[in-house]
């Protein structure tokens, strides 16, 4: 089934399930500032036992390996819990039957002159393919049983899944998403172009295993364990991030966006129909998408911060009070003498009605390949704003993003004591709510 329209969240959740001693599982390893960090924010609050995992490491023959101690031991600190040793590392990029060429090596040989029309050898991949998942289904298997051990009975038990990406590490690709997601003007490049190559076709299957299949590895591979604590009565609940767009103020209505192009966006559209599936056999798992904010990977879409901004209006919408007037004052405080937040929302506000952006406010045609006008004004707007700001290190966009991760985080947490869907939006207006009542 596809969605034909986005399900949203309409009131503030209340988690009445998870108690002190209950168990927080993140599926995949916390690197830097991540969406997650939100949701693991309140689970250490409401004091449950906080279990990780890891991705490994690769030494220096790309072979996968555990953490050694003083690597586990920062990821430890970084955490704030435990962590099973085993490396699960999503995506079979580097994996290949032994002695034999991974998919990485066969795109060595790709140039920027030759990229379009090279030629992978689909049945070798697909090789590759089985042996990246049967190594990371292991992977799950043996981590399941650690776990196992460190979950009693009767506790109930949160699965966050996060892992997302998988980009195979080939030169020529740092080009093509230069020039994809930054590029203007004669440096623009159709990412309809990149996904109808062979390089392309690669890259989304990838993307496939490592955003999707992961959550259907785990909430299979869960099974014995959510057998057993649901017998002993516990409840075991799984969340995923997506990203489908989101819900922002245009002119004065909440309306669904999207930036564009979101590569992942099929990879994404695959993790809800994982959801859908596991929700509909009585598994608790949901898929939240999430507004748009700048992490760590998201910073290679130029202009994915666009959507954000118009947050600091919801927040003047949604009951406001103190929070938002010292969020807005802080916001006007990072820009140059003489200019305001007003003048900031109204650049996006013209770049929303803009005649070139229209097409790509439909929700059924996501997601839809970039344009050359697009980019530009996608990229300009980006730009522009930026040059509003004292310092190019100290964005409105960063701040809101903190202020969305803590928020989201709450919405997850409260939502995922009874969730009421398989998929879920998280919209400008629940957030906006969120924060003004966290103030």
């Amino acid at each position: 089934m596809t969605m034909t329209s986005p399900v949203s969240l309409t009131e503030i959740p209340q988690n009445k399930l998870y108690q002190k001693g209950d168990v927080f599982v993140l599926f995949g390893e916390l690197f830097g500032r991540g969406y997650v960090t939100g949701l693991l924010d309140q689970a250490k609050k409401a004091g449950m036992e906080i279990i990780g995992i890891t991705v490994g490491r690769r030494d220096e023959n790309n072979k996968l390996r555990p953490l050694t101690d003083e690597e586990l031991a920062q990821a430890k600190a970084n955490l704030g819990g435990r962590i099973i040793n085993i490396p699960a590392m999503a995506g079979f990029d580097l994996d290949a039957p032994e002695g034999e060429p991974t998919p990485t090596d066969l795109l060595a040989p790709l140039t920027l002159e030759n990229w379009e029309t090279e030629k992978l050898d689909w049945a070798h991949i697909e090789k590759c393919r089985q042996v990246g998942v049967k190594r990371f289904q292991d992977a799950v298997a043996k981590i399941m049983a650690e776990l196992e051990g460190m979950i009693a009975d009767g506790k109930n038990v949160h699965f966050a899944h996060t892992m997302a990406g998988g980009i195979p590490k080939a030169k020529v690709f740092l080009v093509l998403a230069n020039r994809i997601y930054k590029g203007r003007g004669a440096r623009h490049m159709s990412s309809q172009v990149l996904l109808d190559s062979d390089l392309g076709k690669l890259i989304l299957q990838n993307f496939d295993e490592v955003s999707a299949n992961t959550f259907r590895h785990l909430i299979e591979g869960s099974a014995a364990i959510r057998a057993r604590i649901e017998k002993s009565g516990g409840q075991v609940r799984y969340s995923a991030y997506g990203y489908h767009g989101t819900g922002i103020l245009i002119g004065d209505e909440y309306r669904w966006q999207t930036y564009t192009n979101y590569t992942q966006g099929y990879a994404k559209m695959k993790l809800e129909a994982i959801a859908e599936e596991a929700y509909a056999s009585g598994i608790k798992a949901t898929v939240f998408n999430c507004p748009e904010i700048r992490t760590n990977s998201s910073d290679v879409f130029a202009g994915i911060e666009l959507p954000l901004l118009p947050l600091l209006k919801a927040l003047k919408k949604e009951n406001p009070g103190a929070r938002a007037d010292k969020i807005w004052a802080d916001c006007e405080a990072l820009l140059v003498e003489g200019v305001t937040v007003d003048d900031v929302l109204q650049k996006i506000a013209d770049f929303q009605v803009s005649e070139v952006m229209k097409p790509f406010y439909d929700f059924n045609n996501w997601p839809m390949p970039n344009s050359q006008g697009q980019s530009d004004i996608t990229i300009g707007t980006s730009q522009e704003i930026a040059q509003m700001h004292k310092d190019g290190k100290a964005l409105i966009s960063d701040y809101l993003s903190v202020l969305v991760v803590e928020a989201t985080g709450a919405l997850i947490y409260g939502e995922m004591a009874n969730p009421s869907a398989p998929v879920l939006w998280l919209n400008h207006d629940l957030v906006a709510q969120q924060i003004n009542k966290a103030g």
